[in-house]
């Protein structure tokens, strides 16, 4: 089979690799479509590896059709040759064939493409995992999710909403604030235009502080932000795309009983996220297939052109998610 190699020079190259084998209790699946996530990009510039055993070319998330499936994974009865899934992945998505174990495959939602269904995975499950498993989010509670333009705000802003939650988001300049509208983020701080800082005091004055935050930001906005949260408020650090310190008031931090958590999803075992999937497909699904949830593809490209597709996410070029075509 192809799959993209990652080259010394840190270039991408569609190349041919052994043919992956389905280890006890995977399933083999037949790509047509594998979407980007910035921890593409960290891959390939050598400060993200996959972890053990996955291979050395990047991709976390794809959709296909099941292929073959180990004797354990058969035994299982959930999935059999020729079912249409999406799944989860340790790495190697950027390929014709992927093997992954059976509880990281999920079925496509009723009404959705294959190009969509290639964009579910890594997005939902980060967002499920730190809105809900972390965040405890609940209704009336107020979110902070950086980088509104992103394909995970674009996952994650719609599922706050319909939870029932308050949303903020951030951009940088009044041309992507109007870009994400279709979001319908409760306020879009331009930070380029606008204070952090003075936008969350006057969110606080409002009754409005921030409860949750996802922050892939990190940076000098981290600290400046502190003081306006609510009390308990669990600030969620996922990347730190703006600079990887901060100042930060350590007292108001035990004053409020503030919580800076850090999270990965790539670090949690098969279990753990077996667990996030499936209430994935029990919980959000269901909203997906009726509409209540959208979903925001910005690009699809072939997979041959993987360079130009990564460049729309260094260039921050993107509003949602972008796709690699790898079969029509």
């Amino acid at each position: 089979m192809k799959a993209i190699v990652i080259q010394k020079d840190k270039s991408l190259l569609w190349q041919d690799v052994p043919d992956p084998i389905p280890a006890p209790g995977e399933v083999c699946i037949e790509v047509y479509a594998a979407a980007l996530n910035r921890a593409d990009l960290l891959q390939r510039e050598g400060k993200y590896p996959p972890p053990p055993g996955c291979p050395d070319w990047p991709g976390l998330e794809v959709s296909g059709v099941i292929c073959a499936l180990s004797p354990e994974a058969a035994c299982e009865g959930r999935w059999k040759i020729g079912d249409r899934v999406c799944a989860l992945l340790g790495g190697g998505g950027y390929a014709q064939y992927v093997t992954v174990p059976a509880c990281m495959c999920m079925p496509i939602p009723e009404g959705v493409t294959m190009t969509e269904a290639a964009a579910l995975p890594e997005a939902f499950a980060t967002a499920w995992l730190n809105l809900c498993r972390i965040g405890k989010a609940k209704a009336g509670d107020t979110l902070l999710m950086h980088a509104g333009g992103s394909g995970l705000a674009s996952v994650v802003i719609p599922l706050a909403k319909s939870m029932g939650l308050r949303v903020i988001t951030t951009v940088r300049g009044t041309a992507k604030a109007e870009l994400v509208q279709y979001l319908h983020a409760d306020r879009v701080i331009d930070t380029k235009n606008e204070s952090m800082a003075d936008a969350l005091r006057e969110e606080e004055a409002a009754g409005h502080p921030v409860n949750i935050a996802i922050d892939c930001l990190g940076g000098e906005m981290l600290g400046e932000s502190l003081p306006y949260v609510a009390r308990g408020c669990r600030w969620i650090i996922i990347a730190t795309l703006a600079g990887d310190s901060s100042p930060v008031d350590f007292r108001n931090v035990y004053v409020k009983n503030i919580r800076l958590i850090g999270s990965t999803l790539r670090s949690k075992s098969p279990e753990e996220k077996g667990i996030i999937l499936q209430e994935l497909t029990e919980n959000v699904w269901p909203k997906i297939t009726s509409g209540e949830i959208p979903l925001k593809i910005h690009a699809v490209l072939p997979i041959t052109e993987a360079i130009r597709a990564q460049e729309m996410l260094y260039a921050g070029e993107n509003i949602g998610k972008v796709v690699l075509r790898v079969r029509e």
